[in-house]
């Protein structure tokens, strides 16, 4: 019995990749004002998904803050919007409405990690579409600390340059191996849009 298949006349996404990364795309100026931006007395242990009740030490340790929209922020709010906006039209074609959530700043010391996970699941986090990740940190302030993608079956590394953007669909599998020395910082955002169809 042969199976039953339907014709699909969707465009298709040629240039569709699983890690979009653009280096220097923050000048040294640019990643000052960012790092200004960490909040002391709002700093907090790093959760899995928004809430205090989503901890756990054996998959993630680190320390957040985050960065609400407003007037000496917004500048950093346009421009992931708008290269999100950009690289999502060149490669991935995905229906987005905004930010998910407000950015967040990280910070990983000696012994912080992020083990591998997705950035998109169940619940609050199934809106999410593309996950933006920027280099604050150069690589020669800290050691371990690699941001990683499962690609098939290698862990592939992206740049470590201070000011690197890296954009990519928030079900990769991705990690941050532990710190064995220094301090390595960063910002996180996710843009999300209305359930996959």
């Amino acid at each position: 019995m042969n199976p039953i298949v339907f014709p699909f006349n969707q465009p298709t996404r040629p240039n569709f990749s699983e890690i979009v990364y653009y280096e220097g795309f923050f000048t040294a100026s640019d990643i000052e004002r960012i790092k200004s931006m960490w909040d002391s007395e709002n700093e907090e242990k790093a959760t899995l998904s928004g809430t205090k009740e989503g901890t756990d030490d054996t998959l993630r340790k680190t320390k957040v803050t985050f960065v609400k929209e407003q007037p000496d922020s917004i500048w950093l709010y346009h421009r992931l919007g708008e290269l999100g906006i950009r690289c999502n039209h060149e490669r991935y074609g995905y229906d987005l409405l905004g930010f998910h959530h407000e950015l967040q700043l990280a910070r990983y010391g000696v012994g912080d990690f992020f083990d591998w996970h997705m950035d998109f699941g169940a619940g609050e986090i199934s809106h999410r579409k593309l996950s933006i990740s920027v280099q604050l940190s150069g690589s020669e302030e800290y050691e371990g600390g690699d941001l990683q993608f499962m690609i098939n079956q290698n862990a592939v590394s992206v740049p470590r340059t201070k000011g690197t953007v890296v954009i990519f669909p928030s079900f990769i599998l991705h990690r941050v191996t532990p710190i064995t020395q220094g301090l390595r910082q960063s910002v996180v955002a996710w843009l999300a849009g209305p359930p996959y169809r």
